[in-house]
């Protein structure tokens, strides 16, 4: 094995601490699985009003960004016991009941919060006498860190040798703010351009991590593709093309301590392969009034209300979905017309279709565990983790095939395969495997044999850790060898 390396994860958030969705997954999964592999890996989240519910305590250290005129202080937790967790605390811009801005909107404040948040970790690294080989930088919220890194941090020795990488979790987020905010950043003039973090008249922090990190990756080796397209690229795949021989993609994994239904003290009753889940489907049942028979397949959808998920596709077939045998449960929060549609549909028709428009964790493990099938009509996906989620549960994934859901789940073939694809955002291919799916179903032996494979996969981190340390090593080599 490679020597062990020094290495910051920094994220807006992290599971437990904070969460909005998968990136908090990834952010307190992923560092446990890299101290199993030798690593000294340290996390830095904001210290949002949320995080106050986890055990922390203040490590009486005072920090300031490099201009001296802005000052926060550290507070300290834990992941998995021994996987230190820092939290910036700074009341004025983390201490509020959301994490990026009321429900369909943002702070007008973000650049600021999230500019001194990057050089909070890079000023929290010195303060804390921990010199990182790789700072691990997360989506938009951390994009300054590799450009400060190159610019006002620069001629400081002791960030000399410290290398980046930048995971861009979904690259429709962008963080991209008026050019009157540039100043707010901090960053020197000649950043402001196209060769800098400029894109299209605005400053970007997605950009500025996609141009100044020393290595970039992505969720999903076929997401990876994807975004280099037009289609897929969101105004960025020029740039992602001119550095694809430094983008690499890794597909996320499960925590199987929190995501196993063997040992998930959230659900009915705790099951295993080869063994029936009926008492937590009759409990799913029971709680929300669905008057529907055993052979009646109960489908879920457990995800963001939004138009990326597929939900103009399911509308579009929805009366198709009215006509078959089945019963749906709705789990999600998002745009109003959406939660308005599905408020609606469950009206109508409280026997078969379900709903619960909020963000309910507790709640996620009980559908996974009481649905026979699971439908994710996205119509891009970087990588996903509820299909992973799904397999282990025996809960079937009906996906379309795009990024980590066309890697996650192999078709069905009658023996092996653990799922069913569609075209994405195509109605009459859904119902072609809607139908396929109904018909294996009501076949009990296919059905099993399907179920078995799903609960048979292994996506541990431990497996994606180990892709990881073989990056990170990459990169620590072109530092060395530079």
């Amino acid at each position: 094995m490679s020597s062990p390396l020094k290495i910051l994860l920094v994220a807006a958030e992290v599971f437990p601490f904070a969460k909005t969705g998968g990136l908090a997954d990834v952010a307190g999964s992923l560092p446990p699985a890299l101290k199993k592999q030798g690593h000294d890996v340290r996390v830095l989240l904001p210290k949002y009003t949320c995080t106050k519910s986890q055990p922390i305590h203040s490590l009486n250290i005072e920090i300031k960004n490099r201009a001296g005129n802005n000052k926060a202080r550290l507070f300290e937790g834990r992941l998995a016991k021994d996987v230190p967790v820092y939290l910036v605390e700074k009341d004025e811009y983390f201490d509020r009941e959301h994490l990026y801005g009321d429900p369909g909107s943002e702070y007008p404040d973000n650049v600021e919060r999230f500019a001194f948040f990057c050089q909070a970790a890079l000023e929290a690294c010195k303060a804390l006498d921990f010199q990182p080989n790789i700072i691990h930088c997360n989506d938009w919220h951390t994009g300054l860190i590799p450009a400060y890194l190159k610019s006002i941090y620069s001629e400081d020795n002791w960030y000399s040798k410290i290398r980046t990488l930048f995971s861009i979790h979904n690259l429709g987020y962008q963080g991209n703010f008026s050019m009157d905010e540039f100043q707010t950043t901090g960053l020197p003039e000649h950043f402001s351009g196209s060769e800098g973090i400029e894109f299209y008249g605005q400053i970007s922090f997605l950009k500025s991590g996609l141009v100044f990190s020393d290595a970039l990756n992505t969720v999903s080796p076929t997401y990876c593709k994807e975004i280099q397209t037009a289609g897929l690229g969101f105004g960025m795949e020029g740039i992602l093309k001119q550095r694809s021989d430094s983008l690499s993609g890794i597909l996320n994994g499960v925590d199987y301590s929190i995501w196993n239904p063997a040992t998930d003290n959230l659900i009915a009753e705790k099951y295993g392969p080869l063994s029936n889940k009926r008492k937590c489907r009759d409990a799913l049942i029971k709680n929300f009034s669905l008057k529907i028979e055993r052979n009646t397949p109960l489908l879920c959808m457990i995800t963001r209300l939004s138009s990326q998920k597929g939900i103009d596709l399911f509308m579009q077939a929805c009366e198709d979905f009215k006509k078959f045998n089945l019963a749906l449960f709705v789990l999600g929060q998002g745009d109003s017309k959406y939660e308005t549609f599905f408020r609606q549909l469950a009206e109508k028709h409280p026997d078969r279709f379900a709903t619960a428009l909020a963000f309910d964790d507790a709640l996620a493990h009980q559908v996974l565990a009481g649905s026979d099938i699971l439908l994710m009509p996205s119509i891009y996906e970087p990588c996903g983790l509820t299909q992973m989620y799904a397999l282990k549960y025996g809960t079937v994934p009906i996906v379309s095939s795009v990024g980590g859901l066309d890697d996650s789940i192999q078709t069905f073939d009658g023996k092996t395969g653990t799922g069913f694809k569609f075209i994405p955002n195509d109605k009459k291919s859904l119902k072609q495997v809607l139908q396929k799916a109904l018909a294996c179903f009501a076949d009990q032996i296919l059905w099993e044999c399907l179920i078995n494979n799903g609960m048979a996969m292994d996506f541990s981190w431990d497996n994606a850790a180990c892709e990881y340390s073989r990056l990170y090593q990459e990169i620590y080599r072109s530092e060395l060898d530079h």
